[in-house]
């Protein structure tokens, strides 16, 4: 049966390895449209964010849409960070995944939020476990 392959997490509390992980995730809003819409500046920004949060950075592949908006993703050795920019809304979703428990969350979102220029944002973290 197809649903054999997946885990569920109920499976999961018997499981014999021990896993930690931080799942932050951040909308940002009445943000400046034009940086939202800036690839070099965004690149800069999350280089900036992954760097200050502790992670390390193994790759980036970027788009830019047309007429407006970015998306960027960051392959980290900790697993991975995304920028999804919507300037025609004035807003950016992002998330960075990080195993262990060494990175900040906190340092990612202050340099993010300082780049994108966001008057309000919502953030939560989800711990993985």
């Amino acid at each position: 049966m197809f649903f054999n392959s997946f885990i569920f997490a109920d499976d999961l509390q018997d499981k014999d390895f021990e896993f930690v992980g931080r799942h932050f995730i951040a909308s940002y809003y009445d943000c400046d449209p034009k940086v939202l819409d800036h690839v070099k500046h965004l690149k800069e920004a999350l280089c900036k964010a992954i760097e200050e949060s502790g992670a390390s950075l193994l790759n980036m592949t970027v788009h830019k849409f047309n007429p407006h908006g970015v998306t960027l993703v960051a392959l980290l050795s900790e697993s991975h960070a995304t920028i999804h920019t919507y300037p025609e809304h004035r807003a950016c979703f992002v998330d960075l995944f990080t195993c262990g428990t060494t990175c900040s969350s906190e340092n990612f979102h202050r340099v993010l939020s300082e780049a994108l220029l966001a008057k309000n944002s919502k953030t939560m973290v989800l711990n993985r476990e």
